[in-house]
């Protein structure tokens, strides 16, 4: 697939499902502000937003304070506290919906997610003649939405570039500063046809 200098670009950032999925695969964070940098390559950035949630302690703050350093907006969901002692944060709906109000303003959507829940959002932005891009780590990353999406962009595949490692790790990157493009990571292109006319 073609990227154009004059595409105008969305990244909607499931925010949760990333820092979690970086954590787990490979006890680390996510450097997000490079992925959205590499992610946009070049292309005019419409809105980066990420979903966030927020505790009662406030431990997320500079985290918070790091994504809008990097040009990152942020929608902020109080953390819901259950009598159970469960505690959720569902920012899916919201997420779908902002696809839907951007979609008349972009050309190309890129969701940072690797949740299969998106899959039907997916179908419906094509249906409207946008490109959809997802940026995820490929190990964690459901089939089914690898395989709606015009393009993937497996994060697996160059660590030492997108995570933030502790001391103990080797290679650690230093902050959250924003990656330079590098051409020499490809993402995955399925094989399908593109070039959908915009519904008017």
């Amino acid at each position: 697939m073609i990227k154009r200098p004059t595409q105008r670009v969305a990244v909607l950032i499931d925010t949760q499902n990333m820092y979690h999925s970086a954590k787990h695969l490979f006890d680390a964070k996510l450097n997000f502000p490079g992925v959205v940098e590499a992610a946009t390559a070049g292309r005019q950035l419409v809105r980066a937003i990420a979903y966030v949630a927020k505790s009662k302690t406030g431990e997320e703050m500079a985290f918070f304070e790091a994504l809008v350093s990097g040009g990152i907006e942020l929608r902020v969901k109080e953390v819901l506290e259950f009598s159970s002692g469960v505690k959720k944060a569902d920012w899916d709906v919201g997420m779908a919906i902002d696809a839907v109000k951007l979609s008349e303003k972009v050309d190309v959507m890129i969701l940072m997610t690797g949740d299969g829940d998106f899959v039907p959002c997916v179908e419906y932005l094509q249906a409207k003649g946008v490109i959809v891009e997802v940026v995820a780590f490929g190990p964690s990353t459901s089939s089914e939405l690898r395989g709606a999406c015009d393009l993937f962009f497996d994060l697996a595949e160059d660590t030492d570039r997108f995570l933030i490692r502790s001391r103990h790790h080797h290679a650690p990157v230093e902050s959250l500063r924003v990656a330079k493009p590098d051409a020499s990571v490809k993402p995955v292109q399925n094989k399908k046809k593109v070039n959908r006319p915009r519904i008017v």
